[in-house]
């Protein structure tokens, strides 16, 4: 039934005459609603919790801010200023072992890792093709040392001839001319004898580099080291009349070269015999020291960047070190252990361009104090004197109210205004 309809129905009920024999009884009073008193209730607090909050806002606005303060103890350790680089690890001495002949690379009795001794048999080359010169070389010999037999016995007859003839003119049985013939012949056979022995050094000059490629062809080690490199294989056909090919290198890896990349606004900090260092990759904990001995004065440019090669040589009794590594490189140019040492934020300038400090006092307070620095870098520096063991050092200091509430909000997004 719709409102309207019960309304019209509750007025003509009202207006209906009551029979006498019916009594009326007032209806009771409908019960008061809860629902609006327990909405009162949850107002309430809501009301004094924002009360709270402007109240507390309203105390908080306008106070002087307080400084929270990033502090450090005093203490004793060690320190260093280096030059840092990179670089790579290289074979302190290497040689590439090569074919001085062509042919082909027969057999190949080392392997990469393998190590060898100097003058020991590592490859050889199908020896064939000059076993066979040498050959023809020998034949030639012997016959130019046939023809100097002919050419001598023939130098012996025209001596003879001369004596003969000269004997014949002594008593006008010849003429003078033939005696003049006899002594030319006599020459010619000199000269025919001169021209096969020089035939005879040549020939055995080319007898002696035939046999000395054949040595070639065996490749022996030229020094002790380990075999790091087969650019050849067994069967190759080298081909040594253009360029050498190499068979094996040789490494010695006994001790190795770091040749670390150095800034040219780096280079002139370094000098020869200072100390330095590098850890690798895979034992960033493990240091590996030596001394530098060599700058290179030619510099590689890297878009831009003139980079220098500095080089010192450190052992390796393990062989842990590899060739081709990269290392983090630091040359050290001032070192001091057992030091007292400070964070270098916290030291600041005076008016004077003094370094002085920010101490924490026992009783809460602060003080500036002045310092003498030793050995800085961008980490640490060494105080040298002003401070003791134990003093607590200021390294920052920041607002811990509304400096900080402002930068929250910033980060945030969100800007506070006062609520009163």
């Amino acid at each position: 039934m719709s409102k309207a309809a019960k309304t019209i129905r509750d007025e003509a009920t009202a207006l209906k005459p009551t029979p006498a024999n019916v009594r009326v009884i007032p209806a009771a009073a409908p019960p008061v609603r809860r629902k609006r008193r327990s909405r009162l209730w949850i107002a309430v607090p809501v009301i004094l919790a924002v009360l709270g909050a402007g109240y507390y806002a309203w105390s908080q606005y306008g106070s002087e801010p307080t400084t929270a303060m990033i502090t450090q103890v005093v203490a004793r350790g060690d320190i260093e200023d280096n030059v840092t680089a990179v670089g790579t690890l290289d074979a302190i001495n290497s040689v590439d072992a090569g074919a001085q002949v062509s042919g082909q690379l027969q057999s190949l009795h080392v392997e990469i890792g393998d190590k060898v001794e100097a003058n020991q048999l590592v490859a050889e080359i199908d020896p064939a093709t000059i076993e066979n010169r040498i050959e023809i070389d020998q034949a030639e010999l012997a016959y130019l040392e046939a023809q100097l037999v002919s050419k001598k016995a023939q130098l012996v007859l025209k001596q003879a001839n001369i004596e003969r003839q000269r004997n014949l003119v002594a008593t006008n049985s010849v003429s003078q001319s033939t005696l003049d013939q006899a002594v030319a012949d006599h020459a010619a056979a000199g000269a025919d004898v001169k021209a096969i022995e020089a035939q005879i050094r040549k020939q055995k000059a080319t007898l002696a580099g035939d046999k000395v490629d054949l040595g070639y062809t065996k490749i022996y080690a030229p020094m002790a080291g380990t075999i790091v490199a087969n650019p050849a294989k067994e069967g190759q056909t080298l081909n040594a009349n253009q360029t050498t090919p190499t068979i094996v290198t040789i490494a010695d890896l006994s001790t190795m070269t770091v040749k670390a990349q150095v800034s040219e606004a780096d280079v002139g900090k370094l000098r020869m015999g200072m100390d330095a260092y590098f850890t690798l990759l895979g034992q960033p904990g493990k240091r590996f020291t030596g001394k530098l001995r060599q700058i290179q004065p030619m510099p590689d440019t890297e878009n831009n960047v003139v980079l220098y090669y500095a080089l010192f040589d450190v052992p390796n009794p393990t062989g842990e070190l590899m060739m081709s590594m990269s290392a983090q490189v630091f040359f050290v140019e001032a070192a001091a252990k057992d030091v007292l040492v400070v964070p270098s934020a916290a030291i600041h300038a005076n008016g004077e361009g003094k370094a002085q400090v920010t101490v924490v006092t026992p009783s809460g307070a602060t003080e500036n104090r002045a310092v003498e620095v030793g050995i800085r870098n961008r980490v640490s520096a060494e105080i040298v004197s002003g401070l003791e063991e134990g003093d607590r050092v200021v390294v920052d200091a920041a607002s811990a109210s509304t400096g900080d509430s402002a930068r929250g909000n910033r980060a945030r997004g969100i800007r506070m205004p006062p609520m009163f």
